[in-house]
């Protein structure tokens, strides 16, 4: 199999000479729109040698075939002109519903935010006549693709702007491991991001489809939501090229701005796998949507809230949350209140330093939960570091390995967890101890005492940040004697 990193530094390098892409973040956009029409092209190649009569819901001129594929094509001017003037006008406008014309309303929602960065129609011809060489055919495509999607990633990772929408894959492999969703269970991703979890769970269902009908009911279990416009068309391309021939139901839209009460039975799903952005704010108006005694506008405090509502009786949820919402006091107390009185908070991993690097030093945890039954007790799981390893960074990622040993201590729900043990790495929190503590959820691990790091580089940042504690401190002081000194010249 080709490795296509080259290919793909190849036509950044062609964008880079282009006056009107600025910076990695419009590059990865402008590649994001152009891969997926090419996907699309290759899988309605498949649909018309396997289905009698497919029709695409692209305009014939308007499809990858028609103008990108022969390198001796459409170029410079009347190539720019085609794209700005026809393919996006048309695209954005195509008249489709997610019930008549699903596949015309998925390449809708794709382009509906897109924008096409390149000014010059020969670089955009020498662009997609290298994307054009790929070739995605049903052997080599998956590969290729991942290939292709984790070197986007990484140049996602190094523009700076993916944190919020990128976890570690092994750690949603871990959550969709645990969660196991099973064939005819819906499963949802109200911050779907690129799509990691959403992958992760058809893989784990498609293990259990062995004939047509159970495909079809796995095509229909995937829901998903994502407000920015490129995660959103990188995670349909994913969906299609991972055997989701349809994926009008990943919306780009924001979760949050739904009102609670406007969700029905049938909006309700089983099975919650999410990393919610953390750290972010809504715009104002949105948590008027909410119940008045758990409005905020922090991001990760309503997506809590929703995933506890949208939950079936009995749905099991699995999310990604900051060290901040466990113990944080005010709305966020009140929301873990109905959270564990609603709920069966059976299980938190707390995760090390350094999970989520380089976009965030901040502590996760992962939180395992059961909509209908209130918890009695939580329990807690420390991962460690592996051994020899002091922190993870981009080229030693946290591995899927590691999980081991939860996975070996799991034990199962149905009977209470019966079979789990306390060790120096586990233990468990009784429900009226984390009352007591006006519902903090940062319980410390029993089993080690306040630990003292004699890591070098620990102990200088420390030392650096009690000097420049005490600098400002100083400097407070000189001001509040310069004011006072001003004053008594000023009454003398």
């Amino acid at each position: 199999m080709s490795n296509l990193t080259p290919v793909i530094k190849s036509i950044q390098d062609i964008m880079r000479q282009d006056s009107g892409v600025d910076g990695d973040a419009q590059r990865i956009s402008q590649l994001t729109w152009l891969l997926f029409l090419k996907v699309f092209d290759a899988l309605e190649e498949e649909l018309e040698l396997t289905r009698d009569h497919y029709q695409s819901p692209i305009p014939e001129a308007m499809r990858w075939r028609n103008w990108a594929a022969d390198p001796e094509g459409i170029t410079g001017e009347a190539l720019l002109d085609f794209v700005d003037n026809q393919l996006f006008a048309t695209l954005k406008n195509l008249s489709a519903d997610p019930a008549r014309n699903p596949r015309g309303y998925v390449v809708r929602g794709v382009f509906e935010d897109a924008y096409n960065y390149m000014k010059s129609g020969h670089l955009l011809r020498q662009v997609v006549n290298k994307l054009g060489a790929i070739n995605f055919n049903r052997q080599a495509e998956r590969h290729q693709f991942n290939d292709l999607y984790e070197k986007i990633l990484k140049d996602l990772q190094s523009a700076g702007n993916a944190g919020e929408f990128y976890t570690p894959r092994a750690v949603t492999q871990f959550m969709v491991d645990i969660v196991s969703p099973q064939l005819g269970e819906v499963v949802l991703d109200p911050a779907t991001g690129t799509g990691g979890f959403l992958v992760c769970a058809i893989e784990h269902l498609r293990k259990q489809v062995h004939n047509a009908d159970q495909e079809a009911v796995l095509q229909n279990s995937i829901r998903g939501v994502e407000k920015k416009q490129m995660p959103h068309m990188l995670c349909v391309t994913n969906l299609l090229l991972h055997g989701i021939e349809v994926p009008s139901n990943i919306r780009h839209d924001n979760t949050l701005v739904r009102p609670l009460r406007d969700y029905t039975q049938a909006d309700r799903v089983d099975v919650v796998l999410t990393n919610p952005p953390f750290g972010g704010v809504e715009e104002p108006g949105i948590e008027q949507g909410y119940p008045a005694d758990v409005r905020t506008k922090e991001t990760a405090d309503l997506f809590l809230v929703l995933i506890k509502h949208i939950l079936k009786v009995n749905g099991r949820a699995a999310l990604v949350l900051p060290d901040g919402t466990l113990f944080g006091e005010g709305v966020k107390s009140r929301i873990k209140e109905q959270l564990l009185t609603e709920c069966n908070l059976h299980t938190i991993v707390r995760l090390p330093n350094g999970v989520f690097a380089p976009y965030t030093g901040i502590k996760t945890n992962l939180l395992f939960f059961t909509k209908g039954q209130p918890t009695q007790h939580v329990w807690y799981y420390e991962h460690p570091y592996p051994p020899g390893v002091k922190n993870y960074n981009k080229t030693k990622p946290i591995r899927i390995e590691e999980f081991d040993f939860e996975k070996a201590w799991w034990g199962t729900e149905a009977d209470g967890f019966a079979a789990r043990v306390e060790n120096e790495r586990a233990w468990k929190v009784s429900i009226d101890q984390i009352k007591a503590a006006n519902w903090n959820l940062d319980q410390k691990n029993p089993h080690v005492g306040e630990q003292t790091s004699h890591d070098p580089e620990v102990l200088l940042a420390d030392y650096a940040r009690l000097q420049t504690e005490a600098q400002a401190l100083r400097d407070e002081l000189k001001g509040i004697l310069a004011q006072s000194l001003a004053k008594t010249a000023a009454s003398a």
